[in-house]
């Protein structure tokens, strides 16, 4: 498994928890995809003390705060001058760590092999998963529009052509 989404998925948390002036411990909100250009954000599943993001902020906010985050890994790179962001990515592995030691069953948006969730086989893609002792223990099938769903479907067929470049080696 991978930790790309819970990265991603922290960084969105903080960026609108910083556009509405809220700790970002009241924001709900998840990444699914890939990491960068492919991240797939659902707006319809975040939600601010308990209200839809959507509601709170207008859709040019949104595509802002989106873009922000496809973009975080670039941008705390560019502040630190040199090497490379290293505290989201070790928060996101220590909260993966925590999840399945403790055998939390918490649903963190992870990098997990595909066996027909969402329409999707045999590739490695960020969706939500349920993660315990057993490591990835469930796959989470939200409820996406169809927007949403050809998105997730062409960042698994990105992964899939990446992944058979490699093979060209």
């Amino acid at each position: 498994m991978g930790m790309a989404g819970v990265l991603d998925s922290a960084r969105l948390r903080y960026f609108i928890a910083e556009e509405l002036g809220v700790s970002p411990l009241v924001v709900e909100a998840m990444t699914l995809g890939s990491h960068g250009d492919a991240m797939i954000a659902l707006p319809r599943h975040a939600m601010v003390d308990g209200r839809p993001l959507p509601e709170l902020v207008d859709q040019p906010t949104l595509d802002r705060l989106f873009q922000r985050t496809r973009d975080g890994g670039a941008e705390i790179v560019g502040l630190l001058k040199k090497g490379s962001a290293y505290y989201a990515p070790s928060a996101s592995i220590t909260q993966m760590v925590e999840a399945i030691a403790n055998d939390s069953h918490q649903v963190l948006p992870v990098c997990a092999w595909a066996t027909g969730q969402y329409g999707i086989d045999d590739v490695y893609v960020g969706m939500p998963a349920k993660l315990g002792r057993g490591g990835v223990e469930e796959i989470v099938e939200l409820d996406l529009s169809d927007e949403e769903l050809a998105a997730l479907r062409a960042a698994a067929e990105g992964i899939r052509a990446k992944c058979a470049d490699l093979d060209q080696l």
